[in-house]
């Protein structure tokens, strides 16, 4: 096994695969370990998850890095339950929570990871801006190295995991309260949330990872939040259900209890978001194979910038 941070090399059965692992699950591992990987996503060939993954180190045991006096649990009642402190537990307000309501800040709900680094440059400049993570997508925060690099490149100011989603700067219980603590205790100005890397998807109405808008969307109404729906919008997939305005979205848009405004592409800067050199692919497809899908997602990141004022 090689070890490169949370990316390794794994021998299994004689053949070298890519691998991943986290450390707050299972400890640090090095080169010569023994360890259990998971192998489900790279025998399906799915294309965001085509690695396999560590579930334990054989070598060195389960040596997770917890968090002393964090009992509230992540992954519960799995053989990978972990202790985190909640971000909501931060929150140190005296005055009645509906008190503080509405919080009449910009959200923006986007469906697939890769608009995230499109939103977040578009609102560069505007204010503090943090990203809270939800499932439809890789729940590890750490997972996502787009994260990374916005975080390190000043264009988000932080990252919240909520519910089943973990690991982030910050651990929130629920994806409310993830966006309400975000909002108030660390500062934002805004708010972009939405899934890690990858979708759930299974070619159904209601059965993907896009649902996780609708819930997202909902959450950041009820706090009162001016919120931005960012749509999956496509001239490049194969799949006819995703040409123009996908069906994700429409059928969010359907279901919505509330009223929200719904981004659409006008005059987008993408030569300059290329020129940024943020990444610019969506699931293999760069921006001159499918450009309508970036240009949708900097729409997004407009609103919210003028949300913002």
């Amino acid at each position: 096994m090689s070890v490169d941070g949370t990316r390794l090399t794994v021998d299994v059965g004689g053949e070298e695969r890519p691998a991943v692992a986290y450390p707050e699950l299972t400890g640090p591992n090095e080169v010569g370990d023994e360890v259990v990987v998971n192998v489900a996503a790279r025998e399906l060939a799915l294309g965001s998850g085509g690695f396999d993954i560590v579930h334990v180190n054989l070598t060195r045991g389960l040596e997770g890095q917890g968090i002393e006096g964090a009992h509230v649990m992540k992954l519960n009642y799995t053989s990978l339950q972990h202790a985190v402190e909640p971000v909501e537990a931060k929150e140190t307000g005296t005055e009645p929570f509906l008190s503080q309501l509405p919080l009449d800040k910009p959200v923006a709900v986007f469906f697939l990871h890769a608009q995230l680094p499109c939103i977040a440059w578009e609102a560069r400049d505007r204010g503090q801006v943090g990203y809270v993570q939800t499932w439809g997508g890789a729940l590890p925060g750490s997972h996502s190295r787009v994260v990374a690099e916005l975080l390190e490149r000043g264009l988000l100011a932080g990252h919240v995991c909520a519910g089943s989603s973990f690991g982030g700067q910050h651990d929130a219980i629920t994806t409310i309260g993830g966006l309400h603590a975000g909002l108030t205790e660390l500062g934002w100005d805004a708010a972009i949330v939405g899934p890690g890397p990858g979708i759930l998807g299974s070619a159904t109405a209601l059965g993907h990872g896009g649902m996780a808008a609708l819930d997202n969307a909902h959450a950041a109404l009820a706090l009162g939040c001016r919120t931005v729906l960012v749509p999956r919008m496509s001239t490049g997939d194969a799949r006819p259900r995703h040409w123009g305005v996908s069906h994700h979205t429409l059928t969010v848009e359907e279901l919505l209890l509330g009223a929200v405004e719904v981004a659409h592409p006008a005059d987008e800067d993408l030569d300059g978001y290329l020129a940024s050199g943020l990444p610019a692919t969506t699931m293999g497809r760069t921006a001159d194979e499918d450009p309508t899908f970036f240009l949708a997602a900097l729409a997004g990141g407009r609103s919210l910038a003028a949300a913002m004022g």
